[in-house]
């Protein structure tokens, strides 16, 4: 891959200082390390509004001996027989998980203390944030220290099975073993690599458009699910004086949703990053009108500063915006359902059986278009990965264990952003998808689908995997992994933001930066005079 140059692109993590990490037996979080070392219009303001991440020590569980599971105490139905006979393994297994929360904490103990107990493996569970999980894989890869399971987003799996970090082959073997006709087929299709599945799917959600429909209601405004009809209600609702904005959409360079807020946006006017044949199409003019609409929305409507996810959230408890691009993890909270974060908009007084005015005054998308192209939505797919390191036999009877024994535990914590990709089972094929929007939502006893209903759930739960993304399925994953990597479009995008590029210059830098992480690029490359437009002629 060649260097960005240095006045554009973001420093590489301190491989030296990371690695004396890993030697002392630390992991990211705990490290201390800003591994993302930020870009230089990254502000200190922004990345404060983040709420801080707990670091959990490594989870070491040494297998027992005698005592039988109680598998009733993370939702086990009949065990399933391991895939190889591992009873007399000296192996020991390490697990990296993309959560931070105690929650996922407390399931992951319970799911390696009784695999340990099924299988005599003890198991080394570390949960990794994840900002940091990219640059801990590869300082893993330097210092031959990579865990045997990676629990990863999709935007990952190509270039990690490209790089030689993860089996495609051992992933296609536990996908066998479990049942091809269980998963979501959109799913494997997304996940497919040079023909194999390069993970095992697991869990997934939409990314949301949320909005105030009672404030929608009294303007006589439509659903913003069009370009068109997001501009007129964010100019509808922005109020300077009453520091109401029109739209809060992450633009933090630091942060990858800034990049997906914009993807879905671009996708809906059928925007490609590149297309099937491997060349870069972002400068067509549906991506024109795509950053066009994204800039002014944003430069007109929102609040000044860069933002966050948590300052989205924020905005949206607090009645300072009309909607916020977010995921699912906010559901639970708009209905005051989590003490830590509590609705507080001038109505928020109210209730109506346990549930806070705000929930029953959102109106939930999933879908966007823009005026050329037709309503997208933008998946977050999740997949286990076993390491091309990894004790094979091991690992492949973990998978088999996370997806049977331990897949209802593992979906019930934080499930409204946990939609199952393994849909059921040879015996009930639908059990798990049929069951999503049902479990209760921590000790409220309150369901996804009595917060919002059945209909809100079906939109939340359908078309996850299906839904379109750059570059995935036209076959360069690998590319979208270094993307995401970089954080190349993020930057940009914060960039132009920031005042440095207008919209044209912003989609060449996209096209210069993307180009320069292609090998040997097929395609005739713009030059900087065929990329600069010419004016006009007074």
């Amino acid at each position: 891959m060649k260097p960005l140059p240095v006045l554009f692109g973001r420093s590489r993590p301190c491989f030296p200082l990371l690695l004396l990490c890993i030697t002392l037996g630390l992991l990211a979080a705990g490290c201390g390390v800003d591994l993302a070392n930020p870009p230089r219009l990254a502000t200190a303001t922004a990345r404060a509004a983040a709420p801080p991440t707990a670091a959990p020590d490594v989870l070491v569980l040494p297998a027992p001996t005698t005592t039988a599971p109680d598998s009733a105490a993370i939702g086990v139905n009949t065990p399933a027989a391991p895939i190889t006979d591992t009873e007399s393994s000296d192996a020991r297994l390490t697990i990296w998980v993309d959560e931070t929360s105690p929650e996922h904490q407390a399931v992951l103990d319970q799911m390696a203390a009784d695999f340990a107990d099924r299988h005599g493996i003890d198991v080394a569970v570390q949960l990794v944030s994840p900002a940091l999980l990219p640059d801990l894989v590869t300082t893993a890869v330097l210092s031959a220290t990579l865990p045997d399971l990676i629990l990863h987003p999709v935007e990952y799996t190509a270039g990690w099975v490209q790089d030689g970090i993860l089996d495609a082959a051992a992933a296609e073997t536990a996908i066998a073993q479990l049942g091809r006709d269980t998963f979501d087929p959109a799913a494997l299709d997304l996940l497919t690599v040079n023909g194999q599945a390069g993970a095992i799917p697991s869990d997934g959600y939409h990314q949301l458009l949320l909005y105030r429909a009672d404030w929608y209601a009294e303007r006589n405004l439509p659903p913003p699910d069009t370009y068109a009809a997001m501009a007129t209600a964010a100019e509808a609702v922005f109020d300077s004086e009453a520091i109401i904005s029109g739209l809060v959409i992450p633009t933090e360079s630091n942060l990858v949703t800034t990049h997906q807020a914009f993807e879905q946006i671009a996708l809906a006017n059928g925007c490609r990053l590149i297309d099937d044949a491997g060349e870069v199409v972002i400068l067509d003019e549906a991506c024109r009108v795509a950053i066009e609409h994204y800039y002014t929305t944003i430069n007109r409507f929102s609040p000044s500063g860069v933002q966050t996810d948590t300052s989205a959230r924020n905005a949206l408890l607090e009645g300072r915006t009309g909607m916020i691009v977010t995921s699912p993890a906010i559901l639970p909270d708009l209905a005051g359902l989590n003490p830590a974060v509590v609705p507080s908009c001038p109505e928020c007084e109210a209730g109506e059986d346990g549930v806070n005015f705000l929930a029953r005054n959102v109106g939930i998308l999933t879908e966007i278009a823009g005026p050329d192209g037709a309503p997208t939505a933008f998946g977050n797919v999740r997949s286990l990965g076993i390491t091309t390191t990894a004790d094979q036999a091991a690992a492949l009877a973990f998978a088999q264990y996370w997806f049977e024994e331990g897949y209802a535990g593992w979906l019930a914590v934080n499930s409204e952003r946990k939609v199952p990709l393994r849909w059921g089972t040879a015996g009930a094929p639908r059990a798990n998808i049929d069951a999503w929007g049902l479990t209760p939502l921590g000790e409220s006893g309150l369901t996804m689908t009595d917060l919002y209903g059945a209909e809100a759930v079906a939109r939340l739960r359908d078309g996850i995997a299906a839904a379109p993304r750059w570059g995935i399925r036209e076959g360069y994953g690998a590319l979208m992994t270094r993307l995401y990597d970089e954080l190349i479009i993020s930057i940009v995008l914060q960039e132009m933001l920031s005042g440095y590029f207008n919209t044209e210059t912003t989609l060449r830098e996209a096209y210069r930066r993307t180009i320069e992480l292609i090998p040997n690029y097929a395609f005739p490359v713009l030059t900087f005079e065929e990329l600069t437009p010419t004016p006009e002629p007074n």
